[in-house]
């Protein structure tokens, strides 16, 4: 139905919107059912960028599965980064870095902390409180990589800075220590 409709686009005129809608639920679908090249083809069939872009944008703020979310901010990234504001840069990259993240936990975990996708620093805090250790490292190393000349709203610092907070938490102890005397 979706292709139909597209082919009545090309041979009638329709309203610009009425095109981003009907584009942006096609690529939803297409996304929903894991075709990222069928999407990915959809996106580059597209003539004119403004639609192109309105379309990726409108369709990652419906946020789609962690697959799909991925893709579209890899992809809005790729193409473009130069129309978008720094406060949307930043937000599409965190969530591209968060969503990267969340794909280093075991796949029945990531449910818990998909809400967290755009706020990969949180992500991670929430991981050191429910004493995820071991992802937490892996998150921390995934992290690392992905910062290298990235600018989102938080550094490698803010990182290290966040596990030190939470070391010294582990090593505080609220009562003393006493020697039991028989």
């Amino acid at each position: 139905d979706y292709e139909l409709c597209e082919e009545w686009g090309h041979l009638y005129p329709v309203p610009r919107e009425d095109l981003i809608n009907l584009h942006r639920e096609h690529l939803l679908h297409l996304l929903e059912m894991g075709d990222m090249e069928k999407a990915l083809q959809l996106l580059q069939r597209i003539e004119d960028p403004g639609i192109c872009l309105a379309i990726s944008e409108q369709s990652l703020d419906q946020h789609p599965n962690l697959a799909a979310s991925h893709f579209l901010a890899d992809y809005l990234t790729a193409h473009f980064y130069a129309n978008l504001t720094t406060a949307r840069r930043n937000e599409i990259q965190a969530l591209y870095i968060g969503s990267k993240v969340l794909l280093t936990l075991p796949e029945l975990s990531r449910v818990n902390y998909f809400h967290l996708s755009s706020r990969p620093l949180l992500m991670l805090e929430q991981l050191l409180m429910n004493m995820k250790v071991d992802w937490a490292a892996v998150a921390v190393q995934t992290l690392h990589q992905l910062l290298a000349g990235q600018q989102i709203g938080f550094t490698v610092e803010d990182i290290d800075n966040l596990l030190s907070k939470y070391a010294e938490k582990a090593l505080n102890f609220p009562f003393t220590l006493k020697e039991k005397r028989s």
